[in-house]
C-alpha cells in the first residue's frame, strides 16, 4: 500500500482538506450538542454573537452577510423573536425595514453561550500549547481569507 505522500505501508495519511472536514464536523457536532442545553441550534447561536457586535441592523443586511435567501432569514429571526431573546424595531430611517436588536434575556444567554464556547474551545485545542493555538488559528484565518469565507460566518447558513 502507498500512503498519499509515496511512503509504503501504513494507513493512507490523510490531507488538510480531510483533516479540516474530520475536525469540522466533529467540532461542528460537539458544539451542537452543548448548545442544546441552552435551547439553541449553531445557527441561532452565530446570529446572537453578530447581533451583540453589530447591534441595529437590518434583516435584509443580516440574511445578505449569512448568505441566506431573506424569505429564510425571516421565520429563522421569528424563532428567535417569539422566544424574547431578539427584537426587531422599525428602522428610524426607513420605516420599511426593521433593525434587529439583542434584548436583556438574549444577553444573559450570550453571556451563557460565551462560558459553552470558552469549554469548546479548549477541548478541541486542548492538545496544542498556547503558541499551537495561535500559529493554528493564524493559519486556519488565512486559509479562510484566501478561500473568500466572510470572518465569523459559518458557511452553513446557507443551508438554514
Amino acid at each position: 500500500m502507498t500512503t498519499d505522500d509515496g511512503r509504503r505501508g501504513g494507513p493512507p495519511v490523510p490531507g488538510v482538506a480531510f483533516a479540516l472536514a474530520q475536525i469540522g464536523a466533529h467540532a461542528s457536532a460537539l458544539f451542537a450538542r452543548r448548545i442544546a442545553e441552552l435551547e439553541l441550534t449553531a445557527a441561532q447561536a452565530g446570529l446572537l454573537r453578530m447581533l451583540a457586535m453589530s447591534p441595529g441592523r437590518n434583516q435584509r443586511e443580516i440574511a445578505a452577510d449569512l448568505g441566506m435567501p431573506p424569505s429564510r432569514f425571516v421565520p429563522f429571526a421569528d424563532q428567535l423573536d417569539e422566544r424574547g431573546l431578539i427584537e426587531r424595531r422599525k428602522n428610524p430611517d426607513d420605516r420599511r425595514q426593521h433593525a434587529l436588536y439583542l434584548t436583556d434575556a438574549g444577553r444573559a444567554l450570550l453571556g451563557e453561550l460565551a462560558k459553552v464556547g470558552a469549554a469548546h474551545e479548549q477541548q478541541i485545542s486542548r492538545g496544542l500549547s498556547a503558541d499551537e493555538h495561535d500559529q493554528l488559528l493564524d493559519l486556519l484565518l488565512r486559509i479562510a481569507y484566501e478561500q473568500g469565507l466572510t470572518p465569523g460566518v459559518h458557511p452553513g447558513y446557507r443551508g438554514t
